[in-house]
């Protein structure tokens, strides 16, 4: 049985989200990444609340190559975390490895003041 590239990834998405829950005191960090953009999002899983968002497609976000903005992103995700009040997160890269805009998403994030 070999599945394509879309299905393995909900598979390991699916198995880091049995593990994986935010809660109001530590919520989740969720990223997806497509081709053309990266998106963020802070969330309560509890309460099934949206905290925070960020993508690349926001207007305040500086552009560059993916990376880059990727890391951008990272920081205004933070931002806004932080003026909710949130410090501490868990972060759920989405079935996605950790590696190249995921990860700079993330090293973006802690620089801003998050701790995961």
């Amino acid at each position: 049985m070999s599945l394509n590239k879309s299905e393995r990834r909900q598979r390991i998405k699916f198995r880091i989200r049995k593990i994986v829950s935010g809660t109001a005191a530590q919520p989740r960090l969720s990223v997806f990444r497509s081709n053309k953009e990266i998106y963020a999002q802070i969330i309560d899983d509890v309460n099934g609340v949206t905290l925070a968002a960020a993508s690349s497609r926001d207007k305040g976000v500086a552009k560059g190559t993916n990376t880059e903005t990727a890391a951008a992103v990272g920081k205004a995700i933070a931002e806004q975390a932080l003026k909710a009040g949130i410090d501490t997160i868990s972060f759920d890269r989405g079935g996605y490895l950790y590696h190249g805009r995921v990860k700079s998403l993330a090293e973006g994030a802690r620089e801003a003041g998050l701790k995961f």
